[in-house]
C-alpha cells in the first residue's frame, strides 16, 4: 500500500448502496436546481462583482463572468458524470480517491476546506457588512463600531484598525449551533430563500436599467495598467489580465454548484436530475449575473466602487441609494434579501465541510471525532465544532478579500482534478455503469483544466503563495497523522455506518 493506492470502486459502490439504505430519493431536478441556485447567489454575486469591476475589470467584469461560467460549465458536466457514477458523500475527495490515490485524495480534501470552511467565513464577513447597512439605513441605529467588524489587517479611511469582526463571528456559530442540533433548512425554505433573492436581483436588473450612464461603460474594456487600492495591494486592472482577474475574483460567485453533486444520492432519476440540476442552476445565475454586472456598472463609475467611503462595502446598497433616486425602498429590500441569503449559504457551505471531513474521518485520514455523531441529534457534533473554531478564526480576523481569492483558488484546484478524474476513470474503469456521460471526453474536461489554470493566474502570485502555504500545513498534517492511521493501507476498509442526514431531502 503506497500513497497512490486507490480506493477500489466495489468498496465505494457498496458504501454506497449502504448509505442509500437510510436515505429517500425524494430530489428532483427542479428541487436540485433550487439547491444550487440557493448556494451561488449570495456574497459572490452582491460583494464579488463590486469588487472585481473596482479592482480588475471595470465594466467588462462580464466578459469575467463569462470567462467564469465556461470553466464552471465543463467542470459541473465531470461532477455529473462522477456524481452520478460514484453517488457517495464526499464530492471531489470521494471521486480524487478512486482516480489519483489517496495522497491526492488528502489534498483535494484538505483543498475543500478552501471552498467550503474559507468560504463560510468570506460570506460571513459579507454578512458583517450588510449587518451594517441594516442597522443604520433601515433601522436608523448607529453602526457598530469599525474596530470590531474588522480584522487587525484592515484600517479605515480615518485610521482606525479593525481588532475583530464579531458579526461574521456571530453568524457562523450560529449557524455551526443550528447544524449540531440538526436544524438545516428544508427543500421548501431553501426555495423560498431562492425565490426572493432571484427576486431582487430581477428587480435590480429591470428597474436599474433605465439609470444606466453611457460613459461608465466607456470603454467597456480598459486599458491595462495596475491599480494599489486604499489597503496597498497592486491589482491588474483593465485589458486581458483584468479580465482573467476579474473571472477569478467572480469565480467565487459560482461556488455551490457542486453542492448539488453531494445530493446524488437522495435524487430521484440522477441521470437526468443531476445535469439538469448542476447545469441548470449554472445557466440559470449567469444569464442574471451578467445582466447584474451590466447594471451595476452602468450605475456608478468605477471610482464609486473603489472608494470605501462610498461603494466599498455594500456596495449594491450604496449604487442603488446614490445613482437610482426614488428607489430607497429596493436598497432596503436588498439589504434583508441578502442577509436572509447569506445566512442560508453559510449554513450550506458548513453542512458540505462537515460531509467531506465526515467522509475522510471514516476513511482514518482525520482522527474519529470527526465522524463521532452526537447522540442525541446524530450529528457530527464534534467536527462541527472543530469547522466552527477554523471558520471563526477565518471570518473574525481575515479580511473578506483575502478568504475570497482564498476560497476561489481552493475550488478551481478542486474543479481541476475533478476533471481530470473523469479522464483517468474513463480509461482505467471503461465498464463502469454511468448514469450519466460527460460529452466530448477528453475535450471537454481538458478545456475544464485550462480554464480553471487561466483563472488561478489572474489571481495572482500572493494568491498562489497562499495556497502553497495551505497544502505545505496539509501535507504536514497527512504525513504525520493520516498515513499512519489511513484504514486503506492497513487493510481496515469496511462498509461505513449511514452518514448523518443534511436536512435537504
Amino acid at each position: 500500500m503506497g500513497l497512490f493506492t486507490k480506493k477500489p470502486l466495489s468498496i465505494l459502490l457498496a458504501e454506497a448502496s449502504d448509505s442509500e439504505k437510510g436515505l429517500k430519493r425524494t430530489l428532483t431536478a427542479g428541487g436540485l436546481v433550487a439547491l444550487g441556485i440557493g448556494a451561488i447567489i449570495g456574497a459572490g454575486l452582491f460583494v464579488r462583482t463590486a469588487a472585481a469591476a473596482a479592482q480588475n475589470a471595470g465594466p467588462s467584469v462580464t466578459f469575467g463572468f463569462i470567462l467564469a461560467a465556461i470553466g464552471c460549465a465543463f467542470a459541473g458536466l465531470c461532477y455529473a458524470e462522477l456524481s452520478s457514477s460514484i453517488p457517495i458523500s464526499g464530492s471531489a475527495y470521494t471521486f480524487t480517491y478512486a482516480t489519483m490515490g489517496e495522497m491526492l485524495a488528502w489534498v483535494i480534501g484538505w483543498d475543500l476546506v478552501l471552498e467550503y470552511a474559507v468560504g463560510a467565513a468570506t460570506v460571513g464577513i459579507a454578512w458583517s457588512e450588510y449587518l451594517n447597512n441594516l442597522l443604520v439605513n433601515i433601522l436608523h441605529w448607529k453602526p457598530i463600531a469599525y474596530e470590531w467588524c474588522h480584522s487587525p489587517f484592515q484600517v479605515s479611511p480615518e485610521g482606525i484598525r479593525g481588532i475583530m469582526n464579531i458579526p461574521a463571528l456571530f453568524i457562523v456559530t450560529l449557524m455551526s449551533m443550528l447544524l449540531i442540533k440538526g436544524t438545516s433548512e428544508s427543500s421548501f425554505v431553501n426555495a423560498l430563500i431562492v425565490i426572493v433573492k432571484v427576486t431582487i436581483v430581477i428587480l435590480i436588473i429591470i428597474l436599474g436599467w433605465k439609470f444606466i450612464n453611457p460613459s461608465n461603460h466607456t470603454p467597456y474594456i480598459p486599458p491595462a495598467e495596475k491599480y494599489v487600492d486604499h489597503q496597498g495591494v497592486t491589482h491588474n486592472f483593465g485589458g486581458i489580465m483584468g479580465i482573467l482577474g476579474a473571472a477569478g475574483t467572480v469565480f467565487f460567485a459560482f461556488i455551490g454548484f457542486d453542492a448539488v453533486s453531494t445530493a446524488a444520492q437522495e435524487t430521484k432519476n440522477p441521470k437526468r436530475a443531476l445535469p439538469i440540476g448542476i447545469l441548470g442552476s449554472l445557466a440559470i445565475c449567469t444569464a442574471l449575473y451578467l445582466l447584474f454586472g451590466h447594471v451595476l456598472t452602468g450605475l456608478a463609475p468605477v471610482s464609486f466602487f473603489r472608494d470605501p467611503t462610498q461603494g466599498g462595502e455594500a456596495s449594491v446598497v450604496a449604487a442603488i441609494q446614490n445613482f437610482m433616486p426614488g428607489y430607497k425602498w429596493l436598497a432596503d429590500a436588498v439589504t434583508i434579501a441578502i442577509l436572509a441569503g447569506f445566512t442560508s449559504v453559510i449554513l450550506v457551505m458548513l453542512l458540505g465541510q462537515s460531509r467531506v471531513f465526515y467522509s475522510m474521518s471514516k476513511d482514518g485520514l482525520l482522527p474519529a471525532s470527526f465522524s463521532k455523531l452526537h447522540p442525541k441529534f446524530q450529528t457530527p457534533y464534534k467536527g462541527n465544532l472543530i469547522i466552527l473554531l477554523l471558520v471563526g478564526l477565518f471570518a473574525a480576523f481575515v479580511p473578506g478579500d483575502v478568504v475570497g481569492h482564498m476560497t476561489s483558488i481552493g475550488t478551481l484546484f478542486a474543479f481541476i482534478l475533478v476533471c481530470a478524474a473523469v479522464i483517468i476513470l474513463r480509461k482505467k474503469e471503461p465498464n463502469l455503469k454511468r448514469e450519466f456521460k460527460t460529452p466530448f471526453v477528453p475535450l471537454f474536461p481538458i478545456l475544464g483544466i485550462v480554464s480553471c489554470l487561466a483563472m488561478i493566474l489572474g489571481l495572482g502570485w500572493e494568491n498562489w503563495a497562499r495556497l502553497g502555504v495551505w497544502l505545505a500545513v496539509g501535507f504536514v498534517i497527512y504525513f504525520g497523522y493520516s498515513v499512519k492511521n489511513s484504514k486503506l493501507a492497513k487493510g481496515q476498509v469496511v462498509i461505513p455506518e449511514d452518514p448523518p442526514g443534511d436536512g435537504l431531502h
